[in-house]
């Protein structure tokens, strides 16, 4: 698209990459799940579940990948089109995600080094919540309220993207220190990264309504 700017650009390929572990790593598992690689250690949970852990894959790697686009004002702009199929792509992917992140945190039986109650309940509430927003955001642009129709994607696709973020502490702490982190130490970091995504997300949002052109 000649339309997106060098910048836009920049955000687009930044994303990417940022996306690119877990997402790469999601898709490793659906190829392992598959029968056609065998690198990965066995998931129990998902040998014996593996239909909602590969519709979580897949909906998640639309989700982040398809939306980063949805962020880009010159596709709004000048592709308005290209937005809206998109968007209603992005939208059903977002809920799939949670929906399948909801059943598996509630149905999957984790050790306790990988979940406890913290990690737990919070991933229960940001599904039920992303679920929320993006039910919202679709109310919010047909009644034609577009800033709440960008706050409330942009809040879920933070929760979206904790993954990524989540990938991105976890490496940097096995680098610094040596080991992995497991039990609490792990749930604090994994709810962190949902914590900084969102203050991302707000200070996006606020800095957006502040700059916005006041039309009489």
């Amino acid at each position: 698209m000649k339309t997106i700017t060098t910048r836009e650009w920049t955000l687009l390929a930044f994303i990417l990459v940022y996306s690119f572990v877990p997402t790469f790593g999601g898709l490793v598992r659906i190829a392992d799940l598959a029968g056609l690689l065998a690198i990965m250690p066995d998931n129990p949970r998902a040998l014996a579940a593996p239909l909602p852990v590969v519709l979580h894959i897949l909906s998640s790697f639309v989700f982040c990948l398809v939306g980063a686009l949805q962020f880009v004002p010159s596709v709004r702009r000048h592709h308005p089109e290209i937005h809206r199929v998109a968007g209603r792509v992005v939208a059903a992917a977002g809920c799939v995600s949670a929906a399948t992140g909801l059943w598996m945190t509630h149905a999957f039986m984790f050790p306790a080094e990988l979940q406890g109650l913290l990690l737990y309940w919070t991933r229960i509430f940001l599904s039920v919540w992303m679920v929320g927003l993006i039910i919202w955001a679709v109310i919010a642009v047909r009644s034609r309220n577009v800033s709440g129709h960008s706050a409330a994607m942009l809040r879920a696709y933070a929760i979206g993207q904790g993954a990524s973020t989540q990938t991105v502490l976890g490496i940097g702490w096995a680098i610094v220190v040596g080991t992995d982190l497991v039990g609490p130490a792990r749930d604090v970091m994994m709810v962190l990264a949902w914590a900084l995504n969102l203050l991302l997300a707000e200070f996006l949002i606020r800095t957006a309504r502040t700059f916005r052109p006041v039309h009489a």
